[in-house]
């Protein structure tokens, strides 16, 4: 049967690295294409890799159907839970492949709160409902990955210049580097990514100590904002303290009066009874 390679589909996954790819292509060579490529009729969902390695070495490839998808959509959530299934996939990846599911999950329940019930009525085909994964709670769990991560690839993915997206890619600089430094001008960006993993390294500890010194100030406006009232607070838990203490100190003082009258009362009882 003849292939379709679906553009948007090739490049809805990231690519593998030059380095991936001769690995891949060399375990071809040695052993064979031993997973099967997964096809929507005669559009390839899975193993575009493969495939161009043997085309390229004339080699013989294994095919089977996957005919559950109902659209263009469906093919893009399965490809995306099919890769996150994957242990070699990084923890960036994993991040950018759960936010695009939230994209088309998101996009889907708008398309179908925006169809009228008739529309719905006369559909013969059922559409599925589904959750959208809206927080990133949820995102990090899908991914695997924790929420500050996610936090991060959402700054990287709405901020960041191509180059270094790329460079997150390759492993040049860590997520939380790149989120750092993603929000530089994008001319910097580009500078510090053609700067080398140093120069990364750098503006990214350049960044963080300008959030910090900017961070300073609020905190020392805030704590000062907040001293007269603690010391209000202090002064009156002080002042109450001393009104409870003379309370007590009233309240002994006519304890003590009272057992003194009963004992005067007592003496002259005695008194009385002797004198008799």
């Amino acid at each position: 049967m003849s292939i379709i390679i679906h553009e948007a589909l090739r490049a809805y996954i990231d690519p593998l690295t030059e380095h991936e790819f001769t690995a891949l292509e060399r375990s071809i060579l040695t052993e064979g294409c031993r997973d099967a490529l997964v096809c929507w009729g005669d559009i390839l969902i899975d193993g575009h890799n493969r495939y161009a390695i043997c085309q390229r070495h004339n080699l013989p490839y294994n095919i089977v159907q996957n005919d559950n998808f109902s659209n263009i959509e469906d093919v893009q959530l399965w490809m995306i839970d099919n890769h996150l299934g994957r242990r070699s996939v990084t923890d960036f990846q994993r991040g950018m492949l759960a936010l695009r599911k939230k994209e088309i999950v998101l996009a889907r329940m708008k398309a179908q709160e925006e169809q009228s019930p008739s529309d719905n009525a006369e559909s013969e085909v059922a559409v599925p409902v589904v959750k959208p994964t809206q927080s990133r709670q949820e995102i990090a769990r899908l991914a695997g990955i924790s929420s500050n991560a996610v936090v991060q690839i959402e700054k990287i993915q709405k901020a960041a210049a191509p180059e270094l997206v790329q460079a997150v890619r390759d492993g040049t600089i860590s997520i939380s580097a790149a989120a750092a430094i993603a929000s530089l001008p994008n001319e910097d960006q580009v500078a510090a990514v053609a700067g080398g993993r140093k120069e990364l390294q750098q503006a990214a500890r350049q960044v963080r100590e300008k959030v910090r010194e900017q961070k300073a100030p609020a905190k020392a406006v805030a704590a000062e904002a907040a001293a007269p009232a603690a010391i209000e607070g202090r002064q009156d838990s002080a002042s109450s303290s001393g009104v409870d203490e003379l309370s007590n100190l009233r309240q002994q003082v006519m304890h003590l009066q009272t057992e003194n009258s009963e004992l005067l009362s007592q003496i002259a009882a005695l008194k009385a009874q002797l004198a008799g």
